[in-house]
């Protein structure tokens, strides 16, 4: 492998690394090189499909190398809690290929719970991980401060689960598109589709700024950029992209294994000796067209939790959502895929000053916090924070979008959830949660637990 464990995402800086001819044709085309289009490639090309992923930037580039690298089944909606223990299999399985070589670690997952209310929002989360056989439990006092000895904060209880995961997302992704290569899968980077080659109502294809590939299934991976591009073909999807800061510091003493959402801040152990710091819970949602299409279905969102995403008023230039970024295109035009290579949001230097500050505060030995890199990524989340995987309008376009902010740990699953869709194949789990048609049937938005 040619990235490292204490890597950080992946940038516009990179040169792509695949950069076959166009092929005329396969069985299966995917459109985004991010842990859903990769791991859909590597599950299809295993069941004998010939499988081209097509990716406007770079593999990985976005969300997927951008993203806090958990691996939980803690705080799931309960459709996803089946399909998290089979990513969870799948991420142990890919890990076993390359001898581990993106940080694969059972480390647990902990929610600190600070007051009644957070305490019974656990309490009513745990029934759904009974039901699955899950090792979730309430902690006390003094197991909290067994498992964070120099914990400042004093919580009066949490939510654990030691069987979770992490892992590092800029290695695991690229070391999943390797596998894919040797399963015959061919990647071919900046190369962005512009538009589907639709046939008497059905996908016959893909158009694409080099050239045309036929094909009689597509797969859509395409996370912050997908309803744009269903847009330009009349099919509406409320999804919204949210942007969230990260940082991570320089090697610090071990204060704990596990990954931690607490009062100010979200922090993980990284394979580099340091942490990986999140704001927790707090995303910024830059204001577009597509937001106000879509507030209608994020009213029940909005009424649990009003003040848990800050407004800004307009996106910047080139986003999927800024108010001069096209909506429709014909085939033979340059597309905002081709003007924005890779959506690379930039982090707010007071909130990652603070992100030290704070986790100093809480973990006093730790001495001054450095910080040793700040990035952000755009998070695409759906009304009822679920994802969308199903079929679409279009007859052989099936999608994989709106993972909320749960993509990396769910991705492996997922991606065999859609190849086997695209195969014609059962997809081994209850999708009616996930389904398309749920914004357009008169189905009430249900966001998933408030954990």
């Amino acid at each position: 492998m040619s990235v490292t464990l204490g890597g950080f995402p992946i940038t516009a800086a990179q040169a792509p690394r695949y950069t076959a001819d166009l092929p005329q044709a396969a069985d299966l085309v995917i459109i985004g090189g991010g842990i859903i289009g990769i791991t859909t490639a590597i599950f299809a090309a295993r069941g004998g499909a010939k499988v081209v992923v097509l990716e406007k930037g770079l593999v990985a580039a976005e969300q997927s190398s951008r993203n806090w690298g958990w691996i939980r089944q803690q705080g799931r909606d309960p459709a996803e809690i089946p399909i998290v223990d089979e990513a969870q299999l799948l991420w142990q399985e890919f890990s076993r290929e390359i001898n581990n070589g993106f940080g694969l670690t059972q480390s647990g997952t902990t929610y600190l719970g600070y007051g009644p209310k957070a305490i019974a929002r656990y309490e009513a989360w745990l029934p759904h991980a009974k039901d699955h056989g899950l090792d979730s439990k309430l902690l006390s006092r003094a197991e909290i401060a067994a498992l964070y000895p120099d914990l400042r904060d004093r919580p009066e209880g949490a939510l654990h689960t030691a069987s979770d995961w992490r892992a590092e997302p800029w290695a695991a992704v690229p070391a999943l598109a390797e596998i894919a290569t040797r399963e015959g899968v061919q990647i071919i980077e900046h190369c962005a589709v512009r538009c589907l080659d639709i046939t008497d109502g059905k996908v016959a294809g893909v158009l694409t700024e080099k050239g045309r590939v036929a094909a009689p299934r597509v797969v859509l991976a395409g996370g912050a950029w997908s309803s744009l591009f269903l847009r330009n073909h009349g099919v509406a999807l409320p999804q919204l992209s949210v942007r969230s800061q990260v940082a991570a510091t320089e090697p610090l003493a071990d204060v704990g294994q596990c990954a931690a959402s607490a009062k100010k801040l979200a922090f993980r152990r990284r394979a580099d000796g340091g942490y990986t710091l999140a704001p927790n819970m707090m995303s910024e949602l830059f204001v577009g067209p597509d937001a106000f299409r879509a507030l209608p279905k994020f009213l029940a969102q909005l009424r649990i939790d009003p003040f848990g995403c800050m407004i800004k008023p307009y996106a910047p230039r080139d986003f999927p959502d800024a108010w001069g970024t096209k909506r429709r295109w014909s085939a033979d035009e340059q597309t905002p895929f081709e003007r924005m290579r890779i959506l690379d949001p930039k982090p707010v230097p007071r909130i990652i000053a603070k992100l030290a500050r704070d986790f100093a505060e809480m973990f006093p030995k730790l001495g001054e916090v450095r910080i040793k890199a700040s990035w952000a990524g755009m998070i695409d989340t759906m009304p009822d924070i679920v994802p969308v995987v199903d079929h679409t309008p279009i007859e052989g376009v099936i999608v994989g979008t709106g993972m909320s902010g749960h993509g990396f740990g769910i991705g492996p699953a997922i991606g065999r959830i859609l190849a086997d869709l695209a195969a014609g194949q059962p997809a081994g789990h209850d999708l009616d949660r996930f389904r398309f048609s749920r914004f357009s049937d008169g189905t009430k938005m249900q966001p998933g637990p408030d954990v």
